[in-house]
């Protein structure tokens, strides 16, 4: 199976023209000030009509972002997805659901077994979970902190569970980030950076390397 790669935190032209020759299948955009990665609505139309001239699907990040913040993203940007980083309630995520017709990525900061716990009440209202490292004391993002949680707990889930895996990935640990996990598919945002909010473009080839590499490692150990 071909691993989904999100390339998440993009903010250039540049950036997102690597990530489409890279043949990767998602493109995040966030909308978080305090996040060195954010970027304003116009720049992420913009952005998110080149990406999707090029085939990646565009994911419009926020972190508890009220309807009038959400509604202005959604008529510029258009995204393909919404991702809730913050902690946006059941109720929430079927409410924006109905509100723009948008599939929902759930993002969830794990750190121990039962951090996992919390899925359940967001099932069948979430199309897609995202599980990234709880933040380290003291940062102010929830995300994008390149920090990495134990990928064993995800055994844990069953095979119904649609997920994708954050936190922390760089094209060094990747490839057992994906064996240990069972993961099919990842997000990556600080491991492909040479400053925070630069992507580095040898960087991201690397990354995607790598995926496709563990992935062939995979077929030929069946």
């Amino acid at each position: 199976m071909t691993a989904t790669i999100k390339i998440c935190g993009l903010s250039t032209p540049d950036a997102v023209d690597r990530a489409a020759d890279l043949n990767a299948d998602m493109a995040g955009f966030i909308f978080f000030a305090k996040s060195p990665r954010n970027v304003s609505v116009e720049t992420a139309a913009a952005l998110a009509r080149l990406a999707q001239a090029r085939g990646l699907q565009t994911v419009a990040v926020t972190v508890d972002l009220d309807d009038a913040g959400l509604d202005e993203i959604v008529a510029t940007m258009k995204p393909d997805w919404l991702q809730l980083h913050g902690e946006e309630s059941p109720e929430r995520v079927a409410g924006l659901k109905a509100r723009f017709g948008l599939p929902v990525m759930k993002a969830f900061a794990i750190r121990e077994a039962h951090d996992l716990d919390r899925i359940v009440s967001y099932k069948g209202l979430a199309d897609r979970f995202l599980f990234d490292a709880k933040p380290p004391k003291g940062s102010d993002l929830p995300g994008g902190n390149g920090v990495s949680f134990d990928w064993r707990l995800l055994a844990t889930l069953d095979g119904s569970v649609s997920y994708m895996l954050s936190g922390g990935l760089t094209k060094d640990n990747v490839g057992e980030a994906l064996r240990i996990s069972g993961a099919t598919m990842v997000d990556v945002s600080s491991g492909v950076e040479s400053a925070p909010g630069v992507k580095d473009p040898t960087l991201m080839d690397d990354f995607v390397r790598a995926v496709r590499e563990a992935e062939m490692d995979g077929l030929r150990s069946k």
